[in-house]
């Protein structure tokens, strides 16, 4: 009898060792990644400057608190603010997604003495307890996390929506995935977030954008909302930040002050985190892993586009959802157990949610296409 407390589900399959795009059960099966654990892996399994780097810091120091200097730090946030283009933005380090939101919220609050947050429907951003309240499933929520605060979940996209959320000026920050995720690869338009940038400006609100699974390069730019050519208040990162290390964070706009005890954590920002995450960034600059996502997106829509069931390819980037025309659980259980390539599922029933490795390459996509072909046969 298992002591676990049981809240997944699980396949029937137990993972020992992973390399690059691939993963092994303990029989020595090989599996083709195309989930990535959520989308984490980003730089791939086991990427040998991930590894060294790791090894390198655990012989060194693996932890210790936020209460002295950490230059590993500072070159994270260095590191983080040229590739991204953020130049001007502070980091805060925390350990996930849902508390890289959490703080992000709390933030925003902070600045504008604020409570109300606009979010929005099909959306999930966490499930801690800010981050519950942001997010477009109330079966998630215990009761202790019901009406904390005031939301509003208005429909993506709308503007009119957003304009008569935003008419009364109290409001503390609207938050918006770049690409949603678990909601079903549903993404806002350029025209909205730009539209969007100008109202939260002129009403006082803060822009917070999660770009926890669709930042790191998975879109073709490093954050998904620069294919809008703007700039957000607070970004919210983590999955693909330390490839499998836990790691998140936030980037903070110039206009909005740090002061002593603001924000906090133990384990954010440690040792082994900034090793991780400062190797991710190194990988994806001297590969130029970047410059590759949008063909692998062409291709894979080549691939795919003119099978049948088929309806629609959604996202973008190496963040792609695969919408056919009825239930895909049976489809996801073939192409694991009969074809060996792992996928992901999402709020809507019928979407398969992509989410290789961005260094990935034709023979994968190639690979996947052929197994998608044979399960539909």
């Amino acid at each position: 009898m298992s002591h676990l407390f049981d809240v997944y589900p699980r396949y029937n399959i137990a993972i020992e060792r992973a390399n690059g795009h691939h993963v092994y059960d303990a029989e020595g099966q090989e599996y083709l990644d195309f989930y990535g654990g959520h989308g984490v892996i980003s730089i791939g399994h086991s990427h040998p400057t991930y590894v060294n780097a790791l090894q390198k810091q655990l012989q060194k120091i693996g932890f210790y608190s936020n209460s002295i200097e950490m230059p590993e730090q500072e070159l994270l946030a260095k590191n983080l603010a040229e590739i991204s283009g953020y130049n001007d933005y502070k980091l805060f380090l925390c350990n996930s997604g849902a508390e890289a939101n959490e703080n992000a919220l709390k933030l925003a609050s902070f600045h504008t003495s604020k409570k109300k947050i606009i979010a929005f429907k099909g959306s999930f951003h966490g499930r801690t307890a800010a981050a519950l309240n942001v997010t477009d499933n109330i079966k998630l929520s215990a009761e202790i996390n019901i009406g904390n605060f005031p939301v509003e979940f208005i429909e993506l996209n709308n503007t009119e929506q957003l304009k008569t959320a935003l008419a009364k000026n109290d409001v503390a920050a609207l938050i918006v995935e770049g690409i949603q995720g678990v909601g079903g690869l549903d993404m806002p338009t350029t025209a909205f977030l730009q539209e969007a940038k100008t109202l939260c400006k002129a009403s006082g609100a803060l822009l917070i954008l999660d770009e926890i699974q669709s930042g790191y390069g998975r879109s073709g730019k490093f954050f998904a909302h620069q294919h809008a050519n703007i700039e957000a208040d607070i970004v919210s990162m983590a999955k693909g930040m330390g490839n499998g290390f836990p790691i998140g964070g936030i980037l903070i706009s110039p206009e909005i002050k740090a002061s002593s005890g603001l924000l906090g954590t133990t384990f954010g920002g440690n040792h082994l985190a900034c090793a991780a995450g400062l190797s991710v960034l190194e990988v994806l600059e001297n590969e130029n892993v970047l410059a590759g996502i949008e063909v692998l997106e062409q291709l894979f829509k080549k691939e795919l586009s003119n099978l049948p069931g088929i309806v629609e390819i959604k996202g973008q980037g190496l963040m792609l959802g695969l919408k056919f025309e009825g239930p895909i659980a049976q489809l996801r259980k073939d192409l694991l157990f009969k074809h060996h390539i792992f996928t992901g599922a999402s709020a809507d029933a019928n979407l398969i949610r992509i989410l290789p490795p961005l260094t990935i390459g034709a023979k994968e996509i190639k690979q996947f296409s052929d197994a998608i072909k044979q399960a539909l046969k």
